[in-house]
């Protein structure tokens, strides 16, 4: 299986997404597939599981740019003819090499450090090194990062793009492969992520249901709203940083952080519970005319709510 990926300052691969063992780190930074940022002008990255990953069969297509019907032997530091199993299988690639393309000459010079890292001419070669193309661009650079790519039918494309719906995708790269869009989230890394998926795809849904737990919806515009819950994200985090600038401001500069996060995420345990609402959980935290009670009816009030759904729908309507 070979995943291409867009992103501005590099990634790094923890886990093998169909087995779940830890992978090599291959570049600097901080991005798994399905957190990765994209910058104006950059390069697909392909990424797919270490060669000690076996036993995924013709699903998981291994892809390198070794011989067909050979695989990487670390213990000798050779290839070596057919699979770990034994058997030899024609496919694009073996396990092992991952195909990486990068404008930035530093960038390159940094992968090739990695003895399992193989820097491509362009993003055409990691396409043709890969089954599955993971586009995690922009949406703003989409177009000019995805210009003049060919991908035949063969390959399943799966696109983390906000607001560039399947059709206008399928424009843009000119292919007949299936399409299909989706929402992973930070957690993938900890195989915890609901990743939000349309259309249903049998390639997709196995990828991020060992990341956590596929969750297909048949309707794009279903998809829209919850690409909208997902724009909320750092406003929680900056929720979260407003507090401790208080706090810090009424003289605990020191210890202000530590006990905001603590107390969030004890408090976050709570949501695993889903015998409880979510309106359930807020009353059962709440002490009637409580100090909890008193800072959500004087601030997060009706007009603060209002404001909220406002800002949602505007949100919605950008993304379409």
């Amino acid at each position: 299986m070979g995943i291409a990926l867009s992103s501005r300052d590099g990634f790094s691969l923890h886990q093998c997404v169909w087995c779940g063992e830890n992978e090599n780190a291959v570049a600097p930074g901080s991005h798994t597939p399905g957190a990765t940022s994209s910058g104006a002008g950059s390069r697909l990255h392909s990424v797919w599981h270490a060669p000690r990953c076996t036993g995924h069969g013709a699903t998981a297509r291994k892809m390198t740019g070794r011989p067909h019907g050979t695989h990487r032997d670390h213990r000798r530091g050779r290839d070596r003819p057919g699979h770990r199993d034994g058997t030899v299988r024609r496919r694009r690639g073996a396990a092992g090499d991952i195909p990486v393309a990068s404008r930035r000459p530093h960038f390159r010079r940094a992968l090739r450090q990695y003895p399992n890292v193989h820097v491509c001419a362009d993003n055409q070669d990691v396409v043709n090194h890969s089954d599955v193309v993971i586009i995690a661009v922009r949406p703003l650079d989409h177009a000019e990062a995805l210009a003049g790519l060919r991908i035949d039918g063969d390959r399943v494309v799966i696109s983390l793009i906000a607001g560039v719906g399947i059709d206008g995708l399928r424009r843009t790269l000119g292919t007949d492969a299936p399409l299909v869009r989706a929402i992973p989230l930070p957690t993938v890394r900890e195989r915890r992520s609901v990743t939000v998926i349309h259309p249903s795809h049998p390639v997709a849904d196995a990828l991020f249901g060992r990341l956590g737990e596929a969750l297909p919806v048949a309707d794009e515009a279903d998809f829209s709203v919850f690409s909208a819950l997902t724009g909320t994200l750092t406003t929680h985090y900056r929720y979260l940083a407003t507090l401790t600038a208080w706090a810090s401001r009424q003289g605990i500069p020191e210890d202000a952080d530590r006990y905001v996060r603590s107390l969030f995420e004890g408090v976050g345990r709570s949501l695993g519970d889903s015998t409880r609402s979510l309106d359930q959980l807020a009353r059962d935290h709440e002490t009637p005319n409580g100090s909890n009670e008193r800072l959500r009816t004087t601030w997060f009030d009706a007009a603060n709510s209002e404001a909220l759904s406002r800002a949602l729908d505007a949100l919605l309507a950008h993304l379409g």
